[in-house]
């Protein structure tokens, strides 16, 4: 067969989201094509959930993700929901297991879910092309006049800018009336590239060592679609290391807390878009019971990550250490009077963790009952409400994940299809969509691949 450079649809980036959509779009019977820039496919599939994949949550739901448009999940997420996944990887005969508060996990290694979509694929009949550059993109007479043209971008990893697949496929069937110019035209590292509907999901920013770009972000400003300002999201904190002083020998101590962070979004009568001062976009508040993790450069651990979503540059988060529910007792002045403060809070925290607090408020060696009551409140007010102003977080190469994105402002929830643009479409990450910690955001990738996928046929 003769290689062809003209598809019903090509899909930019084979992560996640574009992998399924274009699985979905070949068993419809359209001719697809994936690129990537990418030499080894499906990398951060391979890596997430410790090696395992946490594919989805059974719980996932719109109050999982943060979005400037509740309204535009809720309508992409009810057409594909966890158990049309679940039911996919059973049929796969893929063993899974949950493991915390709907968390589906694969028994053995993630590299089962990246097989199963390159099987899904080869099933509707998908070329695959990598390592492929876009260079150009230039949009179709009829969708507009926007033209496309690959930058170097600051927080880009250069792909290899030599294309090594040789995938072939009939030609595509466009009527006798279409002419190049009615048509999404690429120009790449393997040559000219023509569609009809040409599909972005190129993920976002984490994890730069494996090729993390920006190119769908500056591909929809170049378009003329809003974006709203990204930053690394489920992400560890730093401290200043006057905040750490007491706490220095923690590191590798974990516990469960409550965390809260960000600030209450303001309600109108529009639809809320809540902007921070520094610009970057602002998803109200929210309070987690998770495991929070001690670090050399500061705090890490789930509770930390979920936190990590809403808090802001500036802004102080408040960590809750007694949450075990005989907590209150401890301080009964009645049972337990006699003891010292180290001594009390040690029965409801590590050992370790108790010493510090104690030396920090400086009444460790105090018996309980030798404390005014002004400094009693003082001591239980910095244990269950304890301050603490992060100077930044960990940056993109700690991020699991994308904040910010594309604004769903532009994209029609129906079609995943940009309304000022015909057949150019976003899907996954690069999307101003982000899930919680927990399956939420593979759960984004299948829905939207899944909306998407139905509009193009």
């Amino acid at each position: 067969m003769v290689k062809t450079n003209a598809w019903d649809v090509v899909v930019v980036g084979a992560g996640a989201a574009g992998l399924f959509c274009a699985a979905l779009a070949g068993q419809r019977g359209l001719r697809v094509l994936v690129i990537d820039h990418a030499k080894t496919l499906g990398e951060k599939i391979r890596i997430s959930g410790g090696g395992r994949c946490n594919f989805t949550n059974c719980h996932s739901g719109p109050s999982n993700f943060l979005c400037q448009s509740p309204e535009f999940v809720n309508a992409v997420l009810q057409r594909y929901q966890p158990n049309d996944f679940i039911a996919l990887v059973k049929k796969h005969g893929i063993a899974f297991h949950e493991k915390h508060r709907g968390q589906l996990f694969c028994n053995d290694s993630s590299k089962a879910i990246v097989e199963m979509l390159m099987a899904e694929c080869q099933k509707g009949k998908v070329m695959l092309r990598h390592p492929v550059t876009v260079n150009t993109v230039c949009a179709p007479r009829g969708a507009s006049s926007a033209g496309f043209t690959q930058a170097k971008q600051v927080d880009e990893v250069p792909a290899t800018a030599t294309a090594t697949a040789t995938a072939t496929a009939t030609a595509a069937h466009f009527p006798p009336e279409a002419t190049q110019l009615d048509l999404w035209r690429l120009q790449t590292t393997d040559g000219a590239i023509q569609t009809r509907q040409l599909v972005v999901a190129t993920g976002g920013l984490p994890v730069p060592a494996i090729g993390a770009s920006a190119w769908g972000l500056e591909l929809a400003r170049q378009m003329g679609l809003a974006v709203t300002p990204v930053r690394p999201g489920l992400v560890p904190l730093a401290l200043d290391p006057k905040d750490q002083q007491g706490f220095e020998s923690l590191a590798g101590l974990s516990l469960a807390v409550e965390i809260q962070a960000g600030q209450p979004s303001v309600k109108t009568q529009d639809p809320p878009v809540t902007q921070h001062p520094n610009t970057n976009q602002s998803y109200g508040q929210a309070a987690f019971h998770e495991d929070l993790l001690f670090t050399h450069k500061g705090l890490s651990g789930p509770a930390v990550l979920q936190a990590s979503n809403y808090w802001q540059p500036g802004e102080s988060i408040s960590i809750n250490w007694l949450i075990n529910s005989e907590a209150n007792l401890i301080f009964d002045e009645s049972r337990h009077g006699g003891k010292r403060v180290d001594n009390l809070l040690g029965q409801i925290m590590p050992q370790r963790l108790a010493q510090a607090f104690a030396e920090k408020l400086e009444f460790g060696e105090r018996r309980w009952a030798e404390i005014g009551k002004k400094d009693r409140a003082r001591i239980i007010d910095q244990l269950t409400n304890w301050q603490v102003k992060p100077t930044g977080s960990l940056g993109w190469k700690k991020a699991e994940v994308m904040l910010g994105g594309v604004s769903t402002e532009e994209i029609d929830p129906q079609t995943m299809m940009a309304k000022r643009h015909h057949g150019l479409h976003f899907i996954g990450e690069c999307l101003d969509v982000t899930g919680h910690l927990g399956g939420h955001n593979f759960q984004w990738a299948w829905a939207s691949g899944f909306v998407c996928a139905q509009a193009l046929a």
